[in-house]
C-alpha cells in the first residue's frame, strides 16, 4: 500500500450518471451509490489482479540467478581476453577441466554482482526510509559481453521532494563505491602470477584503468606482482574490481534521471540543472562520435554510413530543444564540429558505443530532470556529500572500459 506521505488526497466519487461502462451489463441502477458499486464491478472485469508475492519473488529470484549464470560464463570469456558471446562450449566440459573454468567464472561473477547488489540495495533501503514505495533489483541478463546490463529497481509512485531523489539517488552509488573499493584493496594485497587457475598469457584487450585504480594499485599492490594493462583480463577479481569502478561512474553521469542526474538536480535546482543538461549532453554525443567520419572519408563512407548517422543526430536531438527546427540545427552543428575536429586533429577519436547511450537518453529518457513538488534546496551536509560524489565520479570514469 502507498505511504501516507507520498499518497494524493482521495477523489470525490465521480457523477456516474449515464456510465456507457457496458452496453451489454444490466440496467444501472438509479441510486448514487449503487451506480458507483455497479461500475466498479464492470471494471474489475479489465483490471489486471496484482502478482503474488510468490509470484513476485519467483521472478527477482530467477532473474538473479539467471543473470549469475550469463556473468559467470562472461567471466570465463573474458579472462580467456574475449568480449564476444558467451562460451558454450563449457558444458561439455567435465570433471576438473569444468571446475576450473566455473571457478575462474565465479572469481569475476560474484564480486561483480556483489557490487551491482549493492548498488541497488542501497537505492532500495533509502526509498524504503523515505516511505517510498519500490521494488526489489530487476537483474538484467545479456549473452554475450559481460552478461548482464546490470540491474534496476522500480519506483512505484512520485518522488516527493528534491532531497528525497538526492537521497534516492545517491545511496546507490555511494554503496557499490564503498563496496567496490575493499574488492580492489583485496585483490591488490593477494596478487599472485596466476589467479583462478592456469591461463595462457598472450596480447588481449586492455582493460581502462581509471585514476582511482591506479592510486589504489600504487598504494597496495606489488608492482613485481602487478599485471600490466593488457594482461589484466586474466584476473578476474581485479577485472571485476575495475569494471564496477565504471558502472559506478556510468551511473553517476551527470544526465537526466541517472542516479548523477538525481544528485545534480538536487545540488543545483531544477532551472540550472536542466540548463546546464543540454551542454552535457552536447559534449556526450560530440565525443561519442568524433572521428566517425571526416572530410578525408571516401564516397562509400559518406553514402552508407551518413545517412544513417544524420538520422540518429535528428532522432536523439529533436525534442532536446523547445521546437524541433532548433534541434535540428543543433544536431547539424554537432556534426559540423565533429568533421572539423576530425579533420584537422586525425587521430582524435572518440568511442562510438556511447551513441547506443545517448539514444537511450535523448529519445527515451530524457536529459532532463522533472521538478519536484517540495523544491527546498538541500543542507550543507548533504551539499558536500553531493560534490564528494562528484568527485568520485572523475575518479572512477573511463571513455571505455576495453581498450
Amino acid at each position: 500500500m502507498p505511504f501516507p506521505e507520498n499518497t494524493p488526497p482521495p477523489l470525490p466519487d465521480p457523477d456516474l450518471a449515464g456510465f456507457p461502462a457496458d452496453v451489454a451489463a444490466p440496467p444501472v441502477p438509479t441510486a448514487p451509490r449503487a451506480r458507483l458499486l455497479a461500475a466498479r464491478a464492470l471494471f474489475r472485469r479489465f483490471e489486471r489482479p496484482a502478482p503474488s508475492p510468490a509470484r513476485t519473488a519467483a521472478v527477482h529470484l530467477g532473474l538473479f540467478v539467471v543473470t549469475l549464470i550469463t556473468t559467470t560464463l562472461a567471466g570465463i570469456q573474458l579472462t580467456r581476453g574475449d568480449v564476444g558471446l558467451l562460451p558454450m562450449d563449457v558444458f561439455a566440459l567435465r570433471g576438473a577441466p569444468l571446475w576450473a573454468e566455473l571457478k575462474r567464472g565465479l572469481w569475476f561473477a560474484l564480486p561483480f554482482l556483489g557490487v551491482l547488489t549493492v548498488h541497488e540495495f542501497g537505492h532500495y533501503f533509502t526509498a524504503r526510509r523515505n516511505r517510498v514505495r519500490t521494488s526489489l533489483p530487476y537483474y538484467i541478463p545479456f549473452p554475450m559481453g559481460l552478461g548482464t546490463f546490470g540491474a534496476v529497481i522500480r519506483i512505484r509512485e512520485r518522488i516527493f521532494s528534491r532531497r528525497e531523489f538526492f537521497d534516492i539517488g545517491l545511496a546507490g552509488p555511494l554503496a557499490g563505491f564503498l563496496a567496490a573499493v575493499p574488492l580492489l584493496i583485496y585483490g591488490f594485497t593477494h596478487l599472485s602470477p596466476v589467479v583462478g587457475g592456469p591461463v595462457v598469457y598472450q596480447q588481449t584487450l586492455e582493460v581502462a584503468q581509471p585514476l582511482l585504480f591506479r592510486l589504489l594499485a600504487r598504494l597496495f599492490a606489488d608492482p613485481a606482482l602487478l599485471p600490466p594493462a593488457n594482461q589484466l583480463m586474466h584476473y578476474p577479481l581485479l577485472l571485476a574490481g575495475s569494471l564496477s569502478l565504471f558502472f559506478t561512474a556510468l551511473n553517476l553521469l551527470p544526465l537526466g534521471q541517472l542516479d548523477g542526474g538525481h544528485i545534480l538536480y538536487g545540488l543545483l535546482g531544477p532551472r540550472w540543472f536542466n540548463k546546464l543538461a543540454v551542454f552535457l549532453f552536447i559534449g556526450f554525443v560530440f565525443y561519442a562520435g568524433l572521428g566517425l567520419f571526416s572530410l578525408r572519408d571516401d564516397w562509400h563512407t559518406w553514402l552508407y554510413g551518413g545517412p544513417v548517422y544524420a538520422g540518429y543526430l535528428a532522432l536523439i536531438f529533436w525534442r532536446v530543444l523547445p521546437a524541433p527546427r532548433q534541434g535540428l540545427l543543433l544536431a547539424a552543428g554537432i556534426w559540423a564540429a565533429q568533421l572539423g575536429w576530425a579533420t584537422a586533429f586525425p587521430g582524435a577519436v572518440g568511442n562510438p558505443g556511447w551513441l547506443v547511450f545517448g539514444l537511450l537518453l535523448g529519445r527515451f529518457t530524457g536529459i532532463y530532470h522533472p521538478p519536484a513538488p517540495d523544491e527546498r534546496p538541500l543542507g550543507l551536509g548533504r551539499k558536500v556529500l553531493g560534490w564528494v560524489l562528484v568527485a568520485i565520479f572523475v575518479l572512477c570514469f573511463t571513455p571505455s572500459p576495453f581498450q
